[in-house]
Parts: C-alpha cells; structure tokens; sequence
C-alpha cells in the first residue's frame, strides 16, 4: 500500500504559518515609515498643503495617542504607549499563532500588529508619532491628524468587528 505524500504546503502545516501574517504587518510598517519620511522631508511642523476641498497633507505630531489623548503630559505618555504596543503586538503574535487558519480575523490582526509597531518606532525614534493626513468638512472641522498606521489600524479594528458579527450572525 502506498503512503500519502504530504507537501510542506499542505493545509495543515500553512494554517499555522505566521508568515503572511507578519508579511501584511511589515508591509504596513514599510509604507507607514516611507511616508512618515517622505512628509518629514518636505514640510516643516505645522506646514499644511491643501490638496482637496476636504483633505489636506499638514506635518503634526503627537505625543499622546489618539486623537491627541494625554498630549499634553510631561513625557511619561511616550513610554507608556510604547509599551500599550509592545504589549499589544506580543498578545496578537499569540492570537496569529492560535488561530492562523482564521483568514479575515488574521488580517485583522496583522493590520493592527503593522500599525502599532509603525507608531511604536516613532515614540522610540522621535519621541512623538508623525500625522500627516488632515480631513476636514466646512463648517465642522477638522478630524485630527492622523498616519497610515493609525489608518490600518482602524481598518484592522473594522474588519475584527465585521469577523465578529458574520460568526455571531452563523451561531
């Protein structure tokens, strides 16, 4: 009788892999501190460009989380952030690890794990976050400022949430 040859692709062994995961998540970073450079290069703090009626490419910082919560603090905030996010990736390592075979939850994961990893590297880099993404609507305001960590972030929180209402909506 012959044996099933099993390949190192197989269903088993690649629910479990971390790496497209990982891979999603250094892609956001990539992209993230690319263009946290590239803002940095060209505008000074508080430049602001408009570019739409409702958008506009301004440099901030922050020192606080979002928007701007504890900014104004005497420095403390910048560690304590900084390790909300070592934390936080360090738990949804674990959760990739527990359930690699959960597509749209993974994605989820890998979105908010590149995320904070890319605002992580700022607070230890530059003491602040760089936002750079200024909306705004006419007689509202301003949203504040944010990046594209802060933006995969959200993604990744929306997509957690719409996984969460499709397995309670099948139960």
């Amino acid at each position: 009788m012959a044996t099933k040859k099993t390949s190192t692709f197989s269903t088993s062994k690649h629910r479990g892999s971390l790496m497209p995961w990982l891979g999603i998540a250094a892609i956001v970073i990539l992209f993230d501190q690319l263009s946290k450079i590239a803002i940095t290069k060209m505008f000074v703090l508080g430049q602001e460009k408009a570019v739409t009626g409702f958008f506009n490419l301004v440099l901030a910082y922050n020192r606080g989380a979002a928007f701007n919560f504890l900014s104004n603090e005497s420095g403390w905030q910048r560690y304590f952030f900084t390790a909300i996010g070592v934390i936080a990736v360090g738990f949804i390592i674990y959760m990739l690890r527990k359930h690699a075979g959960q597509r749209l939850f993974c994605w989820a994961l890998a979105l908010v794990m590149g995320g904070a990893i890319g605002n992580v590297i700022d607070r230890l880099v530059y003491g602040h976050v760089i936002d750079f993404l200024d909306f705004h609507l006419a007689g509202v305001g301003h949203f504040p400022a944010f990046n594209i960590a802060d933006s995969a972030i959200s993604i990744g929180v929306m997509l957690f949430v719409y996984d969460e209402l499709r397995r309670v909506n099948r139960n």
